[in-house]
């Protein structure tokens, strides 16, 4: 565009922004795609009153859309794998063995472990909790361990398993928008989570224990799974697989490929279904057992191209607000004024986290949350000399991991309501979630650790 925006209408176009999602989504609690969708068009609006013509404006949405076309792809196989993984049995050969490790002595580690295991195989924290975490939840309040350190552990282990798994959505959508390789982000990402993992680990390991515990649910989930599925090591083909091609630094599109071509293939010899058009159907829809366990039933009816298509929508309008905000000058007039000031590096890396968590707390959406500071500060890291996955994974500390701590955010919210243990009160257990951001703002400020994040 030829005109650029001025600082006091850049602000307004934010404050509109801001302001109308947290309207929507914490005081209407409204789904966040309706209101992202108003947002855009109200953008788009005062945009063209401020002088944008609707050639620019209609141009950046394209653009802030063709950013979205990876993602959308990578969410579409994901949620194929993830059925295909169900109806292979992998996931419930996962679980099975998983469950030998709930120590009765160590029940918080066990939880921890377990629901790591599990959401690092689905690529979903809300998928974990859902399930296994009700399930370890019940064994919990049957058995006299504080619910509060239980919903710590369990939501401490969904968290870092969906962020450190190739097939979560958030952790494809954070190097996405700062366009760098899902598997540098990944491999970046565990300067901060695996230290704050083994302080958790430790946490746990001295925190209050059960006398006794009472074993016998645990067994039910374990015949159903034996009723349901041919349990079989050979089902855990498949996802050595992509951790093999994880390895060699395989593209995401053909590792995912690889995953659910063999997933397939073990179906058809390990759980005997090798009828196309059945196969065609749990791809689309989902896989759905016939096990009467709801428990067992919960956590294995899932996947299909279908279950993502609410994220992919919600994707395609953040993005397309991305566009606006970014290539219609509203960043860089914002952002003149606010980042020249700061000198330092750090400085910057300090602001984008400080921004996610902002946005977190104005709207409680975690896609925003690494979406708006994302779109911020790309250029300006580029600018700065600072490497493009530090800002990635800085998004995932501050904006993945932030949102479960927010009693009005998505994340928060869910898992409450799914464990019955307020947000207030498993804060204090949740150490990994709020220990992550301490130490990557440590790595910006401690002179030792700069050279991983300044470059």
């Amino acid at each position: 565009m030829d005109r650029q925006l001025s600082f006091s209408k850049s602000m307004i176009i934010i404050a509109f922004i801001f302001a109308l999602l947290f309207v929507s989504i914490f005081l209407l609690k409204a789904e966040p795609h309706i209101p992202l969708l108003a947002t855009t068009v109200g953008t788009a609006v005062l945009l063209g009153l401020f002088g944008v013509s609707w050639k620019d404006i209609e141009a950046a949405i394209i653009k802030g859309i063709q950013t979205a076309i990876m993602p959308i792809l990578i969410l579409m196989l994901i949620g194929i794998l993830i059925a295909v993984w169900m109806m292979s049995g992998t996931v419930p050969t996962l679980l099975f063995y998983g469950m030998d490790y709930i120590n009765p002595n160590y029940f918080a580690v066990s939880a921890l472990y377990v629901t790591i295991v599990v959401s690092m195989f689905t690529g979903s924290s809300f998928t974990t909790v859902s399930t296994i975490g009700v399930a370890l939840m019940g064994i919990a309040l049957t058995t006299g361990i504080s619910p509060t350190l239980a919903a710590g552990a369990i939501i401490c282990g969904a968290c870092f398993g969906d962020k450190m798994s190739p097939l979560s959505d958030t952790t494809n959508f954070a190097p996405a928008v700062v366009g760098i390789s899902l598997f540098t982000h990944i491999r970046n990402m565990m300067y901060t989570t695996i230290p704050a993992l083994i302080i958790t680990t430790v946490f746990f390991l001295f925190a209050p224990k059960a006398d006794a515990i009472d074993l016998s649910s645990i067994q039910g989930i374990k015949f159903a799974l034996q009723d349901g599925f041919h349990i079989h090591w050979l089902t855990l083909i498949s996802p050595l697989a992509v951790i093999i091609c994880s390895i060699k630094r395989i593209p995401i599109l053909p590792t995912l490929m690889v995953g659910i071509v063999t997933g397939l293939l073990v179906t058809a010899i390990i759980q005997q279904q090798a009828e196309i058009g059945v196969w065609f159907s749990v791809m689309q829809n989902g896989y759905e057992s016939t096990i009467a366990n709801e428990t067992v039933a919960s956590i294995v009816n899932r996947g299909g191209m279908q279950s993502m298509m609410s994220s992919i929508s919600l994707i395609l309008i953040a993005l397309s607000l991305g566009g606006l905000i970014q290539h219609c000058g509203v960043i860089e007039a914002f952002f003149r004024k606010i980042i020249q000031p700061l000198k330092r590096k750090s400085s910057i890396v300090l602001m984008s986290g400080a921004s996610s968590i902002a946005v977190n707390g104005m709207t409680g959406e975690q896609y925003l949350s690494i979406l708006l500071p994302g779109q911020m500060f790309k250029d300006e890291y580029n600018r700065r000399g600072i490497p493009a996955k530090t800002l990635s994974r800085t998004l995932e500390d501050c904006g993945t991991l932030v949102n479960p701590l927010i009693p009005w955010g998505v994340s928060g919210a869910f898992f409450a309501a799914t464990l019955g243990v307020p947000v207030i009160e498993y804060i204090p257990y949740a150490i990994l979630l709020w220990l992550s951001p301490f130490i990557t703002f440590a790595y910006a400020l401690i002179p030792k650790l700069q050279k991983n994040s300044l470059g």
